[in-house]
């Protein structure tokens, strides 16, 4: 196997073992993060825990999809809630350490994103 190879599958794993991990504790309702909630206008922890969970299955589904046949967009939105849920930390109070040590969690799928190839045309998105 070559390196270029194994880097991709590396990162492939690692990414979908991120968003696995994230995913699961999405579905266990993890209390902080429903509190996290009404900071963004969501009081009703009931809504909340049911967005958490509906968070939590795409998270999964997105991972699965991942090991299966890596898509640019799904890489791309991978990059975004990467990004948004350690920009989250310093938003909700804790320290920017807590976002800066969070950085692979969109930084991975980035780099994964430019590994398969920045798409030249929108159709490419969806390969």
């Amino acid at each position: 196997m070559n390196h270029t190879k194994l880097i991709h599958w590396i990162l492939r794993i690692a990414v979908a073992g991120e968003f696995i991990g994230h995913g699961v504790l999405a579905l266990q309702g993890k209390q902080q993060w429903v509190k996290w909630f009404s900071l963004f206008g969501v009081s009703d922890a009931h809504l909340a825990t049911q967005l958490l969970f509906f968070i939590g299955v795409v998270d999964i589904t997105l991972a699965i999809l991942l090991l299966i046949k890596p898509i640019r967009l799904a890489l791309l939105w991978m990059v975004f809630w990467g990004f948004w849920t350690a920009l989250i930390r310093p938003l909700v109070g804790e320290s920017i350490w807590d976002f800066i040590e969070r950085f692979a969690n969109w930084g991975a799928p980035l780099a994964l994103l430019l590994l398969i190839g920045w798409p030249k045309h929108p159709r490419e998105w969806l390969k």
